[in-house]
């Protein structure tokens, strides 16, 4: 890598894309303190989560176990740790190989551990190699709300993955990789405006009321578009990604948001020549 001059604010969603050998890993590894730059300085990492490219399985532990265990690492008490390593097993579908050795996994079911043990102790900064190969249709749904959900909460997430349409809609920032040179997105430039909430791409309807005449909360999840219709209640339309967190939101607002309705549907894309 050279001349890499990369900022990554709290609360942003960043892709890093580029063809096979191009650095994409490295630069990984570098934000997530795995390897440390030969030139320069790295500044502000906070507590950091990094699921690899490829998760190293052969390890003397069962599953549930390897997740406690880097619960700890993270700081967790005993108990925390082992709750939110069942938790997370559960959200991934593979609850039932909470005791199998990790070396007698399946690949798909290995991953599951991987993500798991990047997310159980809410880290501030996520990085994901890769981290929806080998997850069934499932999964890699669940993993698309638990990293909306952390960035959501305050942390920044940065990821690779070969397919494109991942959270495209809901990416604050596509930096591409060429020849180890890092090319900022154009969005990425200080005043230039964010990606549109409702991009092509699945999208959820939140039809909400509150207080009379109180404007909506700042800083939702995913930045929803919101229209005010004649009877005062409030459409916000954001990203399927964003959806769950956009309710949670709503509804722990002080004073609370009623929620009257929540639709799912398909987003169109139009170009005009």
């Amino acid at each position: 890598m050279r001349g890499v001059d990369l900022e990554l604010p709290a609360r942003t969603l960043v892709r890093i894309s580029g063809t096979n050998g191009t650095g994409k890993s490295t630069l990984l590894r570098l934000i997530a303190g795995i390897d440390a730059p030969s030139e320069g300085r790295i500044d502000g990492r906070p507590r950091t989560a990094y699921v690899p490219e490829r998760f190293p399985g052969v390890l003397p532990f069962t599953a549930v176990g390897y997740l406690r265990h880097i619960g700890r690492i993270h700081g967790l008490d005993r108990r925390t740790a082992a709750t939110r390593a069942h938790e997370w097993l559960e959200r991934f579908g593979a609850s039932e190989h909470a005791g199998t050795p990790l070396a007698e996994l399946s690949k798909g079911t290995s991953q599951k551990v991987a993500v798991a043990q990047a997310l159980l102790a809410e880290p501030e900064l996520l990085v994901l190699d890769e981290a929806w190969t080998g997850l069934d249709a499932a999964a890699r749904a669940e993993l698309d709300r638990a990293v909306a959900e952390r960035v959501a909460a305050g942390a920044t997430a940065v990821y690779v993955d070969h397919d494109p349409l991942r959270l495209a809609d809901a990416a604050d920032a596509v930096h591409s990789v060429s020849a180890g040179t890092l090319i900022p997105a154009p969005a990425s430039i200080p005043g230039a405006p964010p990606p549109s909430a409702t991009a092509a791409g699945p999208q959820v309807q939140i039809i909400a009321s509150g207080p009379p005449g109180e404007p909506p909360p700042d800083g939702l999840p995913g930045t929803p578009e919101h229209e005010v219709r004649p009877d005062g209640d409030i459409v916000f339309t954001v990203t399927a990604p964003y959806s769950d967190s956009l309710l949670r939101a709503l509804l722990s607002a002080r004073p609370p948001w009623h929620v009257r309705q929540v639709e799912h549907r398909e987003a169109t894309k139009v170009s005009q020549g």
